[in-house]
């Protein structure tokens, strides 16, 4: 009877866990500013019902990300299904714990705009929509993504994660 090896059952674990295709919430932070804009656009036109519903649909968009994660992410869908396999490989892999909890930042500032919102607050509509566009901006244009640094500037001051905070 042979053993199990652990250096495969540690290989194996790892691979599950590998990462996803940074490009996959590159290409997501870009169908986001374009709601997001969208959504500016309309609140600045006087269609602040639409604009309450689009943003509506974009918080739910953020829910789903930061729920299932950033792999399983409707936006990330489109990507692996249409894109992906047009692109050769990614240089690397990226932890998707810090993309999945920018969608959790993203969600917070949404929410608040859809719930004031619904409040009668209606700049709150487009001023959530724009802070979040800036960000999503970011990412998509600059590979530069707040809700992830964010995400490591916690977990290095140990608020995240199971360690101390890294030297």
């Amino acid at each position: 009877m042979t053993q199990p090896d652990p250096a495969a059952a540690t290989s194996a674990s790892a691979s599950k866990r590998a990462g996803i295709d940074p490009r996959g919430p590159r290409f997501g932070a870009a169908i986001t500013a374009a709601v997001l804009l969208a959504v500016i656009f309309l609140a600045l036109v006087g269609a602040s019902a639409a604009a309450l519903a689009l943003l509506a649909v974009q918080t739910a968009v953020f829910a789903w990300g930061a729920v299932a994660g950033a792999a399983r992410h409707p936006y990330g869908w489109i990507y692996k299904a249409l894109v992906r396999p047009r692109l050769g490989p990614p240089a690397g892999l990226e932890d998707p714990a810090p993309p999945t909890f920018a969608q959790g930042v993203g969600l917070l500032v949404a929410l608040t705009g859809v719930l004031l919102g619904l409040a009668g607050v209606t700049a709150a509509v487009p001023l959530a929509a724009a802070a979040a566009f800036v960000a999503a901006f970011l990412n998509a244009a600059f590979d530069y993504c707040l809700g992830c640094q964010l995400y490591l500037l916690l977990v290095r001051a140990g608020i995240l994660g199971r360690g101390p905070a890294a030297p």
